[in-house]
């Protein structure tokens, strides 16, 4: 079995009924095998970063920890968004749910589908913020990824 890691997902979401898409994330995560949600950042609104238009982003952040690898850890995201009315179209485009892995222990992966950590964390000063509140309210251990 793979060592617990902790992982740093990104909840986004800007078409429905946005709150409630993110708590339907949130169960859904508390769900996964192998997953234990150890803390959710508070809800921030933000302007897309996409084409514009669109309407404001509910984002949060969510810090769990998983014996799932990252691919598999991925899918059950993709699965989870899938679920929730998410149509893959215009890149960064609106969207019902977004989930993103932002951060997976101290990984670094540079493969097409998956890049950790997330290309876009230095751009995003909002997931910066939510991923220091998760810090303070879950501190890192000394053997924590």
């Amino acid at each position: 079995m793979n060592p617990r890691e902790r992982v740093y997902v990104a909840l986004g979401s800007n078409l429905g009924d946005r709150a409630t898409l993110l708590a339907r994330a949130r169960e859904a995560l508390g769900r996964l095998p192998l997953t234990t949600v150890l803390a959710a950042s508070a809800i921030e609104e933000t302007e897309p970063q996409g084409p514009p238009g669109q309407e404001r982003y509910l984002n949060q952040m969510v810090l769990v920890e998983t014996s799932l690898d990252p691919g598999r850890f991925l899918k059950a995201l993709h699965k989870i968004e899938d679920e929730n009315g998410r149509t893959r179209g215009e890149r960064w485009g609106p969207r019902t749910l977004d989930l993103d892995i932002v951060r997976f222990g101290t990984r670094r992966l540079r493969d097409p589908d998956l890049r950790i950590p997330h290309l876009e964390l230095p751009n995003r000063d909002w997931w910066q913020r939510e991923i220091e509140e998760l810090d303070m309210l879950v501190p890192v251990k000394k053997d924590d990824g």
